[in-house]
């Protein structure tokens, strides 16, 4: 199996205690993941951008034990404020992981973790937040095994990362980033994110990425269950072969900076996703009014100017805007005069497409 080039062998357990600080990013899938097998691994492959300023910050500090507990021992801070609710989500996640990185047993934990962006809003508070504390556990490892290269460190963090939140590994490099098995991607896997390996258009560099919040609230479903409405959809392997043609035409968009092409496949993406959710047993509409306003408002905005705006969603009401640099004041001239209406106290996140996380 693949999975155990990533298990922990040394049982020489070498340091006491300390802290690590990560800064991971959020991400937004072009081509969506949307339905999941055993084990988080995605029934179609996925290309997402990754932002700059939507992050998460996390702070692990670790101390030794005199024993290693067999439950796992550790308190989780957003903001200062504990979290006794955040528990059994990361207690999951060690138990998935625990195969993987043993020495996590032998530590009790403080984590401490600061989003940049309203929490459960839509904009993959999950992806960050798993991906950061993903990277601190690997720089425990790396103290434990300093022979351990950068890259396998992002890469084993990748992937660990995913078994918390699947689009956490395409969180940790930047500015594409591949997840899934593809014919045209041969270094892409099912186990962990890839950078996109082929050229990319002047285009698309420093993309921008304005999200506007419709909805700041607590979200309608959560991911696992809209995954799960995949298993027997009456149109889930359509949409799983919809993806990969998806993505082998963004190879080409990509190279060739055809904008009008990236609007299309973008969007199409997006309503898709918004299509399997409405077509589920149970089914549910992500989107709010004030959603279905702005794509509408976007449409008109981009006949009459010609400018390259274009939107996707991710599962929940919010709108990210997507448009190149070069289109940015005009755009945002828009923004501030059409869409800032249709967002929850006029809020909206202005973020650009960035190249992973760091550590602090």
């Amino acid at each position: 199996m693949q999975e155990a080039r990533f298990i922990f062998e040394n049982t020489k357990i070498n340091i006491d205690s300390g802290a690590v600080t990560w800064e991971a990013p959020s991400n937004i899938a072009l081509v969506k993941y949307w339905g999941k097998k055993e084990h988080q691994i995605p029934a179609n492959p996925s290309i997402s951008f990754t932002l700059t300023n939507c992050k998460t910050t996390t702070t692990l500090h670790y101390e030794l034990l005199s024993s290693p507990s067999e439950k796992f021992q550790f308190e989780v801070f957003l903001d200062g404020e504990q979290k006794e609710e955040f528990k059994p989500k990361i207690a999951a996640f060690f138990d998935r992981i625990v195969q993987y990185v043993p020495f996590i047993k032998h530590f009790k934990y403080s984590i401490y973790t600061h989003n940049s962006f309203p929490h459960s809003s839509g904009i993959a508070s999950s992806a960050s937040g798993m991906s950061a504390l993903a990277l601190c556990i690997m720089s425990i490892e790396k103290k434990l095994n300093p022979e351990l290269s950068e890259i396998e460190v992002i890469q084993k963090a990748s992937f660990l990362a995913r078994l918390g939140s699947g689009s956490a590994c395409r969180s940790l490099e930047g500015d594409l980033v591949c997840w899934g098995t593809h014919k045209e991607i041969p270094s892409a896997s099912n186990l962990y994110g890839v950078k996109f390996p082929y050229k990319v258009h002047e285009k698309f560099k420093n993309y921008q990425d304005t999200i506007l919040l419709v909805d700041k609230g607590e979200k309608q479903v959560s991911s696992t269950v809209g995954h799960n409405l995949m298993h027997n959809h009456p149109f889930a392997e359509n949409r799983f072969a919809q993806a990969h043609d998806n993505l082998s035409k963004l190879i080409t968009v990509f190279e060739t900076g055809d904008l009008l092409s990236f609007i299309e496949i973008v969007e199409s993406e997006a309503l898709t996703l918004h299509a399997m959710m409405m077509t589920s047993l149970p089914y549910f509409v992500l989107m709010k009014p004030n959603t279905l306003q702005i794509i509408n408002e976007i449409w008109s905005f981009r006949k009459a100017s010609g400018l390259h705006l274009c939107f996707t969603l991710d599962a929940g009401a919010n709108v990210h805007l997507l448009y190149p640099e070069s289109e940015k004041e005009p755009v945002l001239e828009f923004i501030n005069n059409k869409l800032v209406g249709y967002c929850q106290n006029g809020h909206y996140i202005c973020d650009t497409v960035g190249f992973g996380a760091k550590q602090l």
